[in-house]
């Protein structure tokens, strides 16, 4: 078994139980139990795990995401002026992907282009898309609980019927080295996909994102266009050589 399916068991494990015993770990994985203190010991320095004796425990997790209600109510003027940059990328006529998030979804409302076409994986989204009168497709597959995402293989084997001028994507992160990130392994999948299919990506990310780093990558920076309310200045002159950044 490679390393990162590991770490991938391993986190899940601890987000089912919240602690995890050393033996049950190398049981589950078919490894030493000199293997699994190493991967725990790694773990922990990525900050997904506090080690314990004889085990681990989950923290503060970064393989973890607030469910869509919590998420609504944070931030919301920074949302909303990443949503309103973002939306005016859309021109008449695109055929568009939306990504599930609340950034994402508060571009709606402020979508002015015509004729345009939408893809996307978040529930919410579509009723309010169809509520706008705005063709919209929404993707099958599994609905994740907490934010109503679709994911998983169904989600990947449907998006591979569209293709993209653009796609709106969110993130938990952006970093200079560590690239965007987002907690769920399943969800970066769709969104990575989303990209390869696109002409143009978009991250939005408000300026909290802004040098956070979470547990599953989607890409490197220099991939998608950054649209953000405001880069701090610590981050600005490293992300500018990195990319092109639409700041409100």
């Amino acid at each position: 078994m490679l390393t990162e399916e590991r770490y991938k068991l391993i986190i899940q494990r601890l987000q089912e139980r919240g602690v995890v015993k050393l033996q049950e770990l190398a049981d589950l994985l078919g490894a030493s139990e000199s293997t699994i203190r190493r991967d725990l010991i790694d773990l922990e320095g990525r900050q997904l795990l506090k080690r314990i004796h004889g085990g681990a425990t989950l923290l503060n997790q970064k393989s973890q995401e607030p469910g869509m209600e919590e998420k609504t109510f944070k931030n919301v003027q920074q949302k909303n002026a990443v949503a309103r940059m973002a939306a005016k990328e859309i021109l008449d006529g695109e055929c568009i992907y939306l990504d599930a998030g609340t950034t994402t979804m508060a571009m709606i409302p402020y979508i002015e282009a015509k004729d345009v076409t939408v893809v996307t994986n978040g529930l919410s989204h579509v009723e309010a898309l169809v509520s706008k009168r705005i063709r919209s497709y929404l993707l099958g597959g599994m609905m994740k609980i907490h934010t109503k995402a679709v994911i998983g293989s169904i989600a990947l084997q449907n998006l591979d019927n569209f293709r993209f001028d653009k796609c709106f994507l969110g993130t938990n992160g952006v970093d200079v080295e560590m690239g965007y990130t987002t907690p769920d392994p399943e969800e970066a999948l769709i969104k990575r996909r989303a990209h390869q299919l696109s002409g143009k990506t978009y991250v939005l990310a408000d300026s909290s994102k802004i040098g956070e780093v979470t547990f599953a990558k989607l890409f490197d920076l220099k991939e998608a266009v950054l649209i953000t309310e405001s880069v701090p200045e610590r981050s600005r002159r490293t992300i500018a050589q990195k990319t092109k950044i639409i700041e409100g």
